[in-house]
């Protein structure tokens, strides 16, 4: 499982962030593809990237002059979102998959979570209310409504979008500031805290975690627990990257479908199903 699952985090992450021409020439591909939304966290400007990112496109239409629902966005998300849960964040987010990478360096002693994480753990509904939301709506750049998350947040974008277009534009370069450099920080401040605690920005400040996180419950592919056939043997909650319990496994919004609970129980009592099995 966990092989398989590294084979498609690093084969979607080359699929939809392989336009190679983007990142030799420092260009962002505007084809038709850009058209539409890949599941995971994945930053339109990044020179790689075929296609949009869900959280960038709701702000998008959320920045449209006046005020208005936007039903795309929210029909894609709900579409990921009741399909597969937050198994788009264990499996399908290249954000994600650098957080995991950067876990396996053998440096400091591991912890899958932050001191206070029954508090932090709320962190990405702020962002997604504070950021997406509010932000989106009422925070103005001039006369134009400014996508906050993105803009003052995102570290995806900031990797995997401004700094490989600063690399190869020396004109860009020149026009760095503050904004640049405080999203830099956060950027090297969640490396370097990954390296130790298993992905912080998912577990504490992912808007789209916090949205797939809450079609956990009902999701078509997701994990289930078998109660009678379960030894509380625990082996499930240690093998958890964030230390779920067997109980919290099946419904919890914290949980990535990563599948290492299924791969440690020994009586094969949590297990990946289809909803309609």
């Amino acid at each position: 499982m966990k092989k398989i699952r590294l084979i498609v985090q690093l084969f979607f992450t080359s699929l939809t962030n392989g336009y190679v021409y983007g990142f030799l020439k420092g260009k962002i591909y505007q084809g038709t593809l850009k058209k539409f939304c890949v599941p995971g966290l994945n930053c339109y400007s990044c020179p790689g990237a075929v296609a949009a990112c869900p959280i960038g496109a709701l702000q998008a239409l959320l920045n449209r002059e006046g005020y208005h629902v936007p039903f795309v966005a929210l029909g894609f998300l709900f579409l990921f979102g009741s399909l597969l849960g937050r198994f788009v964040c264990g499996w399908l987010c290249p954000f994600g998959l650098v957080q995991d990478l950067l876990h396996k360096i053998p440096l400091f002693r591991k912890k899958k979570r932050l001191p206070f994480h029954r508090v932090l753990k709320y962190g990405k509904y702020l962002v997604l209310f504070l950021l997406v939301g509010v932000g989106s709506f009422f925070l103005f750049d001039g006369f134009a409504k400014v996508p906050a998350f993105c803009k003052y947040l995102c570290p995806s974008g900031t990797l995997l979008g401004a700094l490989p277009l600063l690399a190869a534009n020396p004109l860009l370069r020149g026009q760095t500031g503050g904004l640049f450099f405080w999203k830099l920080g956060i950027l090297l401040l969640l490396l370097l805290l990954s390296v130790k605690v298993y992905r912080p920005f998912c577990q504490y400040l992912c808007p789209l975690g916090a949205i797939y996180g809450w079609f956990n419950r009902f999701s078509l592919v997701r994990l289930h627990w078998e109660k009678e056939k379960c030894i509380s043997c625990m082996s499930c909650q240690k093998a958890c990257p964030v230390s779920l319990s067997p109980e919290e496994i099946s419904r919890s919004p914290e949980c990535i479908r990563c599948g290492k609970c299924a791969k440690a129980c020994p009586t094969n009592c949590i297990h990946f199903i289809r909803r309609s099995s």
